[in-house]
């Protein structure tokens, strides 16, 4: 019962005892010292499970894993599962969609982004034959698919194993999609090869069941450098390559939220490669052991690193190590960032560092993809690529190892098949997250609104730098819209007394080089005024800015009340 803490004790303070009683009390709290133990031990003590709020007493009442024989009763009778059961099943990726729709939504778990034919095709199939008969890709560079009936749980379950894939742990208090660079391994200009790392970690997560009991959802991030980034300064833990007197380290940085207004914060150390996966499960423990589980609106990372310091945190990791960790102040000069002369390098044809090979960018709108497309993809990638591809934060993918030859055919197969490869100043950066359809949580239909966006400005604008645009349903901000040139936040707004769907605008977010928090500009814009309200932004921006300014950089050197005042101008 008792914790062993501390061999001191003292009298309660302001209390005046008589003799008789301080020789008593000096006796009982020796007694107790020797024994090593204190009166506020017992406040310590663990909360019974009816002391413990809704999603942790459901966790210690079964484990998560431990519920697929639920799922396989459920899936005979059709039915769907209990409030905990619904809970429990998202160890498994599966996520019951009522009151939006009465079938469920799966994640997988993608380390990487990378994908053999041979997987995508058989998710194709699975798409078809089980689900809407489309996929969306996410920003962590994984894949969602909707309207799995309860029935067709198991089989979905098993027919996504049967390829090497997993679900385990893609949702709810887990480890998400590992990220990493999509082009690792293959890049020009990158420091290191991150995809072996993301592999290694990924196989440690999905055998350990310690990993299964997050306080919270937990992100990490690896970059090596190159042309196409992880975004690691959003995550829980970001990895990031650095050079340090020739030799390649890593840096690590903590606490990144940005649906939560936070980037994650650099601790001090550099890492060489061989400890770095170490390193990050023993951040990952400590975080185990001591984030929040009385409060989920406090149960990130990032909360706890409002109550502990760095180096509190860093001291009880090397505990963990049993080593120090090198300690080496921050220097932004050794931090390589993606090119910002070559915009949008997701989308397009780029040489690798492999000498007559390249990686072809295919622009896949809002993330959706048909399962049509998926095998037409994988046909492609077969003829003329190695058989493989590979998804981006960006909700798009890349297909590697295409010979110098073959790329005019690839971008002309691509095209007919309606996956674009031209790079735009506008599309190329508009990104979405699930929206209204399916999500009980989102306030506005995005990806519909996103679509509407990107025909809109395309058609009225042309922008010689690139703008990201991120569309979000609710403050969960799965579409990252603090960190976006333009960051739209699902919200209804009243019209006639009606209600609709609408947004709030912010400006002037950015991530890695150009790390910054969106500001709020506009407040509740009715959807179908969106593309005009954008569009004025846009050419308020063309005509005020200085000589190749771009939008950030415009933004964030005017206060929001002139930004208004331009934005508002009907010129």
């Amino acid at each position: 019962m008792f914790t062993k803490m501390s061999s001191t004790a003292s009298p309660l303070a302001g209390q005046n005892f008589s003799a008789e009683q301080k020789e008593y009390l000096t006796g009982l709290f020796a007694g107790v010292a020797v024994r090593g133990e204190r009166f506020s031990d017992a406040e310590e003590k663990k909360p019974t499970l009816d002391e413990l709020i809704f999603e942790e007493r459901v966790k210690r009442e079964m484990h998560p894993l431990d519920a697929y024989q639920q799922l396989v009763e459920n899936a005979v009778a059709n039915k769907a599962p209990d409030k905990e059961d619904a809970f429990r099943f998202k160890w498994n990726g599966l996520f019951f969609l009522t009151p939006v729709k009465d079938a469920f939504m799966a994640r997988l778990r993608i380390p990487g982004g990378v994908l053999r034919t041979f997987q995508l095709r058989e998710l194709a199939h699975i798409a078809k034959q089980l689900t809407t008969g489309y996929v969306q890709i996410t920003t962590r560079a994984n894949l969602q698919m909707r309207l799995i009936a309860p029935k067709d749980t198991p089989e979905f379950l098993r027919r996504v194993q049967s390829v090497g894939l997993h679900t385990r742990g893609s949702g709810a208090d887990n480890i998400r999609n590992l990220t990493a660079n999509p082009t690792s391994g293959i890049d020009p200009v990158e420091l290191i090869d991150v995809m072996p790392f993301v592999h290694d970690i990924a196989q440690v997560i999905i055998n350990d069941r310690a990993f299964y009991d997050m306080p919270r959802k937990f992100n990490i991030a690896y970059d090596g450098g190159g042309l196409i980034g992880s975004v690691e300064d959003t995550n829980d833990i970001g990895v990031k390559a650095v050079k340090v007197a020739d030799e390649v380290y890593f840096r690590i940085a903590l606490g990144g939220a940005t649906g939560h207004k936070a980037f994650a914060r650099d601790i001090g150390v550099i890492v060489p490669p061989a400890q770095i996966n170490k390193v990050v499960a023993a951040l990952v423990r400590v975080f185990i052991a001591n984030g929040n589980r009385g409060d989920r609106k406090k149960a990130r990372l990032k909360h706890l690193l409002e109550k502990w310091t760095l180096d509190q945190y860093l001291g009880e990791t090397e505990k963990l190590l049993g080593f120090t960790l090198t300690r080496a102040p921050f220097d932004v000069a050794q931090m390589l960032y993606p090119s910002q002369t070559l915009p949008h390098t997701h989308i397009g044809d780029y040489p690798q560092k492999q000498r007559g090979l390249n990686y072809v960018g295919v622009t896949i709108p809002v993330g959706q993809i048909s399962a049509k497309q998926m095998i037409r993809l994988a046909e492609i990638a077969d003829l003329y690529g190695s058989g493989e591809v590979r998804l981006t934060v960006w909700q798009n993918l890349i297909i590697p190892n295409v010979a110098d030859a073959f790329v005019p055919t690839v971008k002309r197969a691509l095209d007919k098949a309606g996956l674009g490869t031209r790079q735009s100043n506008i599309t190329s950066g508009i990104i979405s997250c699930t929206g209204n359809s399916y999500c009980k949580f989102a306030h506005s239909c995005t990806k519909e609104h996103a679509l509407a966006l990107g025909k809109h400005l395309e058609r009225k604008l042309e922008l010689d730098q690139p703008v990201n645009i991120h569309l979000t349903g609710c403050p969960n901000s799965c579409a990252q819209h603090y960190m976006g040139d333009i960051g739209l936040l699902g919200t209804k707004v009243k019209i006639g007394g009606e209600s609709v769907d609408g947004y709030h605008v912010f400006v002037g977010g950015g991530f890695g080089k150009h790390q910054a928090i969106g500001r709020q500009v506009f407040t509740g814009v009715a959807a179908g005024d969106l593309p005009v309200t954008i569009e004025k932004m846009l050419r308020a921006y063309q005509r005020r800015r200085e000589k190749h300014e771009n939008f950030q950089s415009f933004t964030t050197r005017h206060e929001v009340s002139a930004l208004q005042g331009f934005f508002s101008n009907e010129e």
